[in-house]
């Protein structure tokens, strides 16, 4: 995870061992991680179910908000991948019944957006 990235606000790819651990309490019996990023104290999940945003708040961060996401609520979604001079990606989707703004996280160039979708793309599918 690289510094530069967490001080612009971009998302990186964190070690899926170390969420496991911090996160098992969260997950269904036959639920495991399939990819993880961190976003300063935050957390994107993806789960072989679902779609878990851990968002830590107040000074101490000992205060945390989980927003649980199920795939099938997720109506759409896009990429926007990083140009020559930009320095960062964005995903958005939208989620059935949250109204009309999209959820949006934005990615550090050197993480791959795709994956990402890929993940979404494969659990929206289903």
């Amino acid at each position: 995870m690289g510094l530069f990235d967490e001080l612009m606000g971009n998302a990186s790819e964190v070690d899926l061992d170390d969420v496991r651990e911090e996160c098992q309490k969260l997950l269904a019996p036959d639920e495991t991680i399939e990819q993880a990023y961190s976003l300063l104290r935050d957390k994107l999940l993806f789960t072989n179910l679902r779609l878990i945003l851990v968002n830590k708040q107040g000074v101490t961060g000992k205060k945390v908000e989980f927003h649980s996401i199920p795939y099938n609520k997720i109506t759409h979604f896009f990429i926007e991948t990083a140009g020559n001079f930009e320095i960062e990606s964005e995903l958005k989707f939208w989620i059935a019944g949250m109204g009309q703004d999209p959820i949006k996280l934005t990615f550090g160039k050197d993480q791959d957006v795709y994956k990402v979708q890929s993940v979404l793309t494969q659990h929206i599918s289903e």
